[in-house]
């Protein structure tokens, strides 16, 4: 706490967290620490054969590449571990708004990401004559990069007039990360002009993207119905229920985090929704994504191949210079 005159402001924040349940401190780290490290090696691996492998140089999973990418970063803001082990839930000030800014950050850049998958899907399956025509390389490189720029910029305004809030106490907030509604709740300013930039640029960041993600998914299954060959409805519907299933994770989780009512009774309950988009999703997104896929498990069977391949070479080498 640090005094001005006969106020005195907070420098530091008290992240309540799991706190309520210290019998189960040591078992919530064991879990999160594992989740966190698969989350890491999957998206990490994501990366690695999009990269690697030509036959993935298409602009479906360049995008993969790039959520799997966010996807990293994503888990690794908003961490735990330390807290659970140490058992020290205090955030400084600036830290609590740089959480904030790079979680905001990465969850519009994730709104826009799944819009320009949806409608890369709408495009290969929709108008599949035009798809190498429309999606070609430059267009992609400007929707990637169109996506992470609005995510970057965007909640660096709102998060600016936030950290300009007074705060006087308490400075306990009731997550096991920096959010939004807690912070304001936290504010002795008068918060009436931040919640309206917060729902304006909310609208911005969210609605723009979640309606073109569902036109495009409209258009999709409506193109899906109307094919005559079975084969080819069960593979289009085998891709986009893949890309509906994080959708509706992704959104469902997030709405009901944020529509529903903040009363004492149901904090608990929001925190475990929260952990759904911050903590699981991140890990469940490749998965559902990718490791159902026929292109990207040919391409993990090749790589584990060729790793082969190259340790038979290595030993036989070993094996003549001896």
């Amino acid at each position: 706490m640090e005094t001005a005159g006969n106020r005195t402001f907070i420098t530091e924040f008290i992240l309540l967290g799991f706190g309520n349940i210290p019998e189960l401190q040591f078992l919530l780290f064991f879990l999160f620490l594992v989740i966190y490290i698969a989350t890491v090696a999957v998206n990490i691996l994501i990366v690695v054969l999009v990269v690697a492998d030509q036959h993935l140089h298409t602009p479906m999973y360049f995008f993969l590449g790039n959520l799997s990418s966010l996807e990293t970063c994503y888990s690794s803001t908003i961490l735990v571990l330390a807290s659970l082990l140490s058992g020290d839930r205090t955030i400084s000030f600036s830290g609590c708004f740089a959480q904030l800014y790079v979680f905001a950050f990465l969850a519009s850049t994730e709104c826009y990401l799944l819009a320009v998958m949806s409608y890369d899907r709408y495009l290969a399956i929709c108008k599949p004559l035009h798809y190498s025509t429309l999606m070609n390389t430059r267009f992609c490189l400007q929707l990637a990069a169109g996506s992470w720029l609005n995510g970057c910029l965007t909640p660096a305004i709102f998060v600016l007039f936030l950290s300009q809030l007074i705060f006087c106490g308490p400075n306990e907030i009731n997550n096991f990360y920096c959010d939004t509604i807690p912070l304001m709740e936290l504010s002795c300013s008068d918060t009436h002009l931040v919640i309206l930039l917060d729902f304006i640029l909310a609208c911005v960041l969210t609605l723009p993207p979640f309606l073109l993600t569902l036109a495009s998914y409209a258009c999709i299954i409506a193109t899906i119905l109307r094919m005559s060959s079975t084969t080819g409805r069960q593979k289009a519907f085998s891709t986009c229920s893949s890309h509906l299933i994080v959708v509706t994770l992704f959104y469902g989780t997030i709405m009901i985090v944020y529509l529903l009512p903040k009363r004492e009774p149901l904090q608990d309950l929001n925190k475990v929704f929260s952990l759904c988009y911050t903590v699981l999703t991140p890990l469940v997104n490749p998965l559902i994504y990718n490791l159902r896929n026929r292109e990207v498990k040919k391409a993990l069977s090749n790589a584990i191949s060729k790793c082969g391949f190259h340790k038979t070479m290595r030993r036989l080498r070993d094996n003549n210079i001896t």
